[in-house]
């Protein structure tokens, strides 16, 4: 489930990704009465398996059943707000009735890593394979203007990466972070995801919001929360 917003008296329109349909809108009738049979097991960032018949504009959900309720999300404030801004993230690069199976994927093992351990990049390290799968993945292995690997000092996502001290440009990075970019985006997600909190991932996670912004053309307004 990505987000939920009422409709009438006593119904929910749920929105959510899946992975043979991609964004699917979705009808819960009667899910906001005190004895509906579906309670929270529609609410995000709930992993649920779904029946539904198909409408002309909206689905309606007949049967639910929770594969994952990411219960150390939901006692956890602040991992909550960074799984809500992960599914934001999802749901702006997501198209409706457009299967996309990794992106899929990747949101269930981004919130599972979550749920798992509160670890500093987690939300980071999602945004920043998400726009690789869209097509979007920055160059950290070396300058993007002139191909040097030497002395990367900054990242600019209108440059479309790293940049060199002689070509820099946009935001400045310290090596540790750039290290750390490079791990995420070059197969070593896993390494990445059990370094501790520092100032080098702080900048790793700030720049993955501001360049995600920049993809999307918007701000994501869960950012809000997380500051």
């Amino acid at each position: 489930m990505v987000r939920t917003h009422k409709l009438g008296e006593a119904d929910r329109i749920i929105v959510l990704i899946s992975e043979e349909h991609g964004k699917v809108r979705a009808v819960a009738k009667g899910v906001r009465k005190t004895k509906s049979k579906f309670g929270s097991r529609l609410e995000p960032p709930t992993h649920a398996s779904l029946q539904m018949y198909e409408g002309r504009q909206l689905d309606t959900i007949t049967q639910v059943e929770t594969v994952d309720h990411f219960r150390a999300i939901r006692e956890d404030l602040d991992r909550l707000t960074r799984a809500v801004s992960m599914l934001e993230a999802a749901d702006q690069l997501s198209l409706e009735r457009e299967p996309n199976a990794d992106l899929y994927r990747m949101l269930v093992g981004a919130l599972r890593a979550l749920d798992d351990r509160n670890g500093p990049l987690v939300v980071a390290g999602f945004y920043w394979k998400m726009l690789a799968l869209e097509g979007f993945r920055p160059v950290v292995e070396q300058c993007v203007h002139c191909g040097s690997s030497a002395s990367l000092v900054s990242f600019d996502p209108s440059e479309g990466g790293v940049l060199c001290s002689e070509h820099r440009r946009g935001t400045r990075l310290s090596g540790d972070a750039i290290g750390l970019l490079q791990d995420i985006l070059c197969g070593r997600l896993a390494s990445a995801l059990e370094v501790p909190a520092s100032s080098a991932t702080h900048e790793v996670d700030q720049l993955a919001t501001r360049v995600m912004e920049h993809h999307i053309e918007r701000r994501l307004r869960s950012v809000g929360l997380l500051e």
